[in-house]
């Protein structure tokens, strides 16, 4: 019988412009560009030069820190330019694609034959390492340390969100491999929701299946490996979404590099919501096409509304996106009586607005204001009541914000991402960007221990 996790804490968010299971044409652009910083940790080292010629698979740069890390280019084509900031930060790499793709074929390969260090070797050929994460720290992790365990969450409930079990009809096959693959180097957990029925998730072979019930955030697997085996200061977890799962299986059953991904575009300011195929690195402005029912006071945002990266028309699909989400930015809102007016058409997690009176499962449209100015964080237990996890949350936020390290640790920074906090910050009445404070929190500790 499977083990049912079921928890009370969170906050299910419903926004209008859910994408319909629906898929459009896959998207073919002319340039395609890999932005490094999609890859948390990661301090890039160029390999290749403007004009060079690559391959779908051919390594674009690699990790500074760990050299035998590199990340691979999606399509074969020229290098177009090499995008830099200040410090010669590298920002983004084009790619102008040909009309004809090559792919570097890292040869088929029969998943029950590999060792552990055969995948390994095979994963990090294709470029692919660089996409599974870890736990502590919440960074792309390197192949030098093997993790006690590997977890993979299936399902995705961030508002907005793609529905895994609509990205996995035609991958099956990927996705099964891809658990084989993963489970030759430790112990691996796949995560589902009770709702899922999808043979490949409850009879998923070759891994340890548990299932949660509950609301957002459940399917954080932040949130699933505090209740499965918590992270302690030693411990080392990989967390691999599972879109990055089904990269692997495809890489071993045809022996070349496809990062084609399933994307949700939603939001209320989406003319048709549908899922799309893209590659890593399609622009926006091709997949947003004549899709925008609005262009100006809008907001862009590579990722869900609670976790995602505000973007604009110029930017790339990113190497973890699995939703491009458009939705008002509010700056044009003028409203009559200003914060005492009743709001019956705004989402309130409280009872600040009559809304409530409609209850939770009504869709709302959103904007992007944040409605009030940063303020003395409040101890009110706010953030409990969303985070379920056995931390104490505001106490942890108080401890990164004024630098005590060893508090941090006791509070279970260890064990936490910045996504965790992410309906924390959603309900914070205090205003505070609580993403950013554990990501810096999380950098300071990782330079500490390094």
């Amino acid at each position: 019988m499977q083990n049912v996790i079921k928890l009370h804490k969170g906050l299910d968010i419903h926004l209008k412009g859910r994408s319909k299971e629906v898929k459009s044409e896959m998207v073919k652009s002319r340039i395609y560009a890999i932005v490094p910083d999609d890859f948390v940790g990661v301090v890039p080292k160029m390999v290749v030069r403007e004009s060079d010629r690559v391959k779908a698979g051919d390594a674009l740069f690699i990790n500074k820190q760990y050299e035998e890390v590199t990340f691979s280019s999606p399509i074969s084509g020229v290098i177009k330019e090499i995008v830099r900031g200040d410090r010669r930060k590298i920002l983004y790499i084009k790619i102008e694609a040909d009309q004809e793709q090559e792919f570097l074929d890292f040869g088929k390969k029969d998943v029950c034959q590999l060792s552990s260090q055969e995948v390994i070797e095979i994963i990090l050929a294709a470029g692919l390492f660089g996409y599974i994460n870890q736990l502590p720290y919440a960074v792309s992790t390197n192949p030098r340390t093997l993790p006690k365990a590997i977890f993979v969450s299936a399902f995705r409930d961030m508002p907005l969100a793609n529905r895994f079990e609509f990205e996995l009809q035609g991958n099956e096959d990927a996705f099964q491999t891809g658990l084989t693959a993963l489970s030759k180097i430790a112990k691996t957990y796949l995560n589902r929701h009770i709702n899922q029925t999808s043979e490949v998730l409850t009879k998923a072979q070759d891994v340890e299946l548990t299932t949660f019930d509950g609301p957002c955030p459940s399917g954080n697997v932040g949130i699933q490996i505090n209740h499965i085996s918590p992270v302690n200061k030693g411990d080392l977890v990989w967390t691999v979404d599972p879109t990055v799962v089904i990269f692997i299986g495809r890489l071993l059953l045809t022996g070349q590099l496809d990062l084609t991904r399933t994307l949700a575009i939603a939001g209320s300011e989406v003319r048709n919501p549908v899922y799309i195929d893209a590659l890593v690195g399609t622009p926006l402005s091709d997949l947003l096409q004549n899709q925008l029912m609005h262009i100006d006071h809008i907001r862009i945002i590579n990722g869900n509304p609670l976790t995602g990266r505000k973007c604009n028309l110029n930017d790339y699909v990113g190497a973890h996106t699995s939703e491009i989400c458009v939705i008002p930015e509010g700056d044009n809102e003028n409203e009559l009586f200003g914060w005492i007016s009743p709001r019956v058409k705004q989402f309130s997690a409280s009872r600040s607005y009559f809304s409530w009176l409609l209850g939770h499962k009504k869709e709302y449209v959103a904007d992007a204001r944040i409605k009030g100015g940063e303020r003395h964080m409040i101890m009110s237990g706010e953030y409990d009541k969303v985070l379920p996890m056995d931390i104490y949350g505001e106490y942890l936020i108080k401890a990164i914000i004024t630098g005590d390290i060893d508090k941090q640790e006791q509070l279970g920074i260890y064990e936490i991402s910045p996504e965790d906090f992410a309906l924390a910050e959603f309900v914070d009445s205090s205003k505070l960007e609580l993403q950013r404070i554990v990501r810096n929190g999380l950098d300071i500790l990782r330079k500490e221990n390094a």
